[in-house]
Formats: structure tokens, sequence, C-alpha cells
């Protein structure tokens, strides 16, 4: 049977870099591809990833290692792959709120002005990782989606909601009026995220490193609480203290 192959026509583009990302861009049905690079080893491999999603193969072009580097950020470690395809489709707040309305136990993650699109890829892939419902950031000051962020994600930012908002204290109380029970993540906290409920609908909400959650933002939790880590250590990495949380919540 001949393969329907996906329509690459699409105004707007973001290059992608690296083999997961790549692959996991191929796999996607929601992505609209327009061209992708590859080199000449791992032709036959994206060649056969594209039939297998019934992306069109003529979208190929094999190019030498030089022509990839000089479209991807400097020192970028593309391992021979790139795309050009369609930015992912956000998702709103309305939608997330529709998801979680279809479960009895979810959690999200909200993150308050992480900006580093590297700390945001690892979250992603963490995200995915321990089944979050979706990432919910600001609009104004979250970075927005590119290589490195895909790349940090391991390709994992395909299967991962995105919400951006215009206020993050306003999404929280949106979300309560959804059922959510919203736990900001603060390391002056008394209580610590493993001694809490876990049952039912559950936002975390963390700030950038060093300066946390903004005021406004940290009123708007029910309630804040920090990781049990050494009081030798002051502070995490935010993705690694967003991995510790997610799995933390995520725990039956």
């Amino acid at each position: 049977m001949t393969p329907k192959f996906r329509n690459n026509n699409n105004s707007k583009s973001v290059i992608l870099y690296g083999r997961h990302p790549v692959l996991a861009v191929i796999a996607n049905p929601d992505r609209i591809i327009n061209k992708i690079l590859c080199t000449k080893d791992n032709f036959d491999e994206v060649k056969q990833h594209c039939l297998k999603h019934k992306v069109n193969p003529g979208l190929i072009n094999t190019v030498d290692k030089r022509e990839i580097d000089r479209i991807v950020s400097k020192d970028a470690v593309h391992q021979g792959f790139a795309v050009y395809c369609g930015e992912l489709e956000e998702y709103s707040l309305e939608d997330i709120c529709i998801l979680a309305d279809q479960k009895q136990n979810c959690h999200v993650l909200i993150l308050d002005q992480v900006t580093d699109p590297q700390n945001i890829g690892a979250i992603i892939r963490s995200c995915v990782a321990f089944d979050t419902l979706a990432l919910i950031m600001q609009d104004k000051n979250s970075p927005a989606e590119s290589g490195a962020m895909a790349k940090a994600s391991a390709g994992m930012i395909e299967h991962l909601p995105l919400c951006r908002v215009t206020n993050l204290s306003r999404a929280i109380q949106q979300l309560k009026t959804a059922g959510f029970w919203t736990v900001g993540m603060d390391g002056y906290a008394k209580n610590t995220i493993d001694k809490i409920e876990k049952s039912g609908k559950t936002a975390i909400i963390m700030g950038s490193e060093g300066k946390g959650m903004r005021r406004l933002v940290e009123e708007a939790c029910d309630i804040t609480v920090k990781l049990p880590i050494s009081p030798k250590v002051e502070s995490l990495n935010v993705s690694t203290a967003a991995a510790i949380a997610l799995y933390e919540i995520n725990k039956k």
C-alpha cells in the first residue's frame, strides 16, 4: 500500500538538530516538516524512519557535516542530523484544564521566569519521564522553542503539551478553579515536598534559580514546600530540582 505522506507547507519554521530530536520530529504526526538534513552515513536510518512514519523521503537532503555546522548554533552537537520544521502548536490554559478534567489524578509544572533553553529542555525530559500533564510558562519571560531546547529534551518536546500564559498569578487562580492544589517550591519553606498529599490534581510552581518565585506568584500558591536536601547545599540547578519534585509528586 502506498503511504500517504504528510504535507510540508508551512510559513513559520524552526531548525532542530541532533539524532533524537530529528527522529522524534519525523515520528510526530503533528509536526509539519519542510526539509531534513543528514550526513551520508545517517541517510539510511533517516529514510527508514521517514517511510515508517509516512513522511516523504524526498524531503531528505544529504549534506556534508560542515553544512549542518553552518546552520545550527555554535558548538551545537548535531550528530549529523537537522530538520526545518514548523513550530509545535501550543496549548491554551483552557485546553490544559480540559485535559485535566478527564483525569482523577494528574499534575502540571509551572515555571516562573526560568529562561535558559537548555534547562527548560532538561525539565521537559523530566516532565515526560514522570507523566506530567503539561508545562506552563509565562509568554514574555521564557524562551521560544529552539534547537538547544529540543536537544536538551532528547526529543521529548514532541510528547509534552506546552502552554504560555500572560499572567502566571491569574493562571494559578484559574487552575485552582479547575480543582488543582497549587504547590510552590521555596527553599525557605517549613514543609518538604515528600510529606504532602499526592492525590488529586496538583500544580507545582518553580521559580528561577537564585531569585525563586516572584512575590505575587508565591502568594497565589496554596502552600510552599522545599526539597529535603542537606543544609550544606543552598540550592540545586532548576532542572535537577524539577526532576526531584516531579518524581516526588508522581509517587502513588
